[in-house]
């Protein structure tokens, strides 16, 4: 079974590190520095035919430029996003942002993390994913997968 995790940081060494993190377990990784670098943002509507959805997993840091984690996520689940897994990183969270994520069913991770924490949850994500699920090729078929060499 593919496994697919989309990964937003303006950090490059974040990137890097999450993304040999995911791509050890197995993962197709494709990372961005911003929402607006993803073809998510420019539409409105989940891409996705029925029944598919573009990752298995979406992260994404708090603060980045051009637009906030939390409301790129939000956005997406308004649009209609079939992710069942979304999170967010940082390491200072308003209480707003925390209940606003709660409400949302955004997984929060404090900053600093450990691995731990991620994997621990990957797993659970894992072995509750059902083995027939679909992934979709669009908007992704127009971006770069990410390398070791280019997070």
């Amino acid at each position: 079974m593919t496994l697919r995790a989309l990964i937003f940081d303006d950090e490059p060494a974040i990137r890097q590190l999450l993304w040999s993190l995911f791509d050890g377990r197995g993962y197709e990784v494709f990372t961005f520095p911003n929402p607006s670098s993803c073809p998510l943002c420019e539409t409105t509507v989940c891409p996705c035919p029925l029944h598919e959805s573009c990752a298995d997993v979406i992260l994404s840091d708090l603060h980045m430029p051009v637009k906030r984690g939390l409301d790129f996520l939000e956005e997406q689940i308004e649009k209609g996003c079939k992710c069942k897994s979304m999170a967010l990183m940082s390491g200072d969270f308003s209480d707003k942002d925390i209940q606003k994520a709660a409400s949302l069913g955004i997984k929060v991770f404090k900053k600093p993390f450990t691995l731990a924490e991620m994997i621990g949850w990957l797993e659970t994500i894992e072995k509750d994913l059902e083995p027939n699920r679909k992934l979709s090729n669009w908007p992704l078929s127009q971006s770069k997968l990410c390398t070791s060499d280019d997070c």
